[in-house]
């Protein structure tokens, strides 16, 4: 079986890759979390593979990030090691016992200024600290271990831990109403359909970087409202405007990724969002 480490076991991209390892045949998994590896500490990531030994790993799927978008820029010294130093160690150590290493990226490397979905060349000019140290991950990985693979997506949802859809499920059932910023532009992605792709990645000859997302565009607006009409909450969304609700850090305010190279190279059944957000509202309904 081919053996795949997993970093950020308790998140929402490796809740999903748990459910997937259920009845695996092909992969075998070691999941890993903060209290196992705490990638925002040198000594931990020493400590770990100084102990711990992987000499038959097939693939390391990066799934921990710093992702507090606002923190971050007043925290600046620990985003960028989280999500700078800590995996380009990780390229390092992967390319040391022969692994593929796949690692997550994020629609905030761009500035948000095009009218037409980013292409994986297109010029990346982050405005935020968040994206500044997810854009310079990037580069270091590439630079230490170019055969890795980097999987940009956009605004990643799941049943699990805090996220945008987990947030308005909550609110909607106690507020009747809910302000949502309505001229940011992106593409919801659910957690799961990005942990297919990552297991997709880890056992391809590919390498650099390809964008994935769910089909279709959204603003946080609409992701909204249709999360509050499926659950069938008595909830109003209002559409409000970026310069109504100020925070800390700047957010792109288009950034629709382009999965045109992610097709040609990647055998993969992508959906619509809302096709996707659809499924996991009945699904949660059934559990609740």
């Amino acid at each position: 079986m081919k053996r795949i480490l997993v970093t950020g076991s308790t998140g929402q991209l490796g809740n999903e890759l748990s459910l997937l390892s259920l009845g695996e045949t092909e992969y075998s998994f070691e999941f890993v979390d903060r209290s196992v590896l705490d990638l925002s500490s040198e000594t931990s990531i020493q400590k770990f593979f100084s102990k711990t030994l992987f000499p038959d790993l097939f693939a390391i799927i990066n799934g921990a990030a710093y992702t507090a978008v606002d923190l971050a820029e007043k925290d600046e010294v620990n985003a960028r090691f989280v999500n700078v130093e800590a995996p380009k160690k990780l390229a390092s150590y992967a390319k040391s016992v022969g692994a593929k290493f796949v690692h997550v990226s994020t629609d905030f490397v761009f500035d948000g200024n095009h009218s037409r979905p980013y292409q994986e060349a297109d010029f990346k000019n982050p405005i935020s600290v968040y994206g500044k140290t997810k854009s310079l991950g990037e580069d270091e990985i590439l630079d230490m271990n170019p055969d890795s693979i980097i999987i940009r997506t956009s605004w990643v949802y799941s049943k699990f831990g805090k996220n945008f859809f987990n947030t308005i499920h909550r609110l909607a059932k106690e507020r009747e109403n809910l302000k949502v910023i309505d001229d940011q532009i992106g593409t919801p992605t659910w957690a799961g359909d990005l942990a297919k792709v990552c297991l997709l990645a880890a056992n391809s000859k590919q390498s650099g970087i390809f964008h994935f997302s769910n089909e279709g565009i959204a603003s946080w607006y609409d992701f909204a409202y249709e999360i509050v009409n499926k659950f069938g909450y008595n909830c109003h969304v209002i559409p409000i405007a970026t310069e109504d609700y100020p925070t800390d850090a700047r957010r792109p305010s288009y950034s629709v990724l382009s999965k045109k190279k992610f097709r040609e190279n990647f055998n993969f059944m992508n959906v619509h969002w809302r096709e996707r957000l659809h499924q996991l509202v009945e699904e949660v309904k059934k559990g609740s």
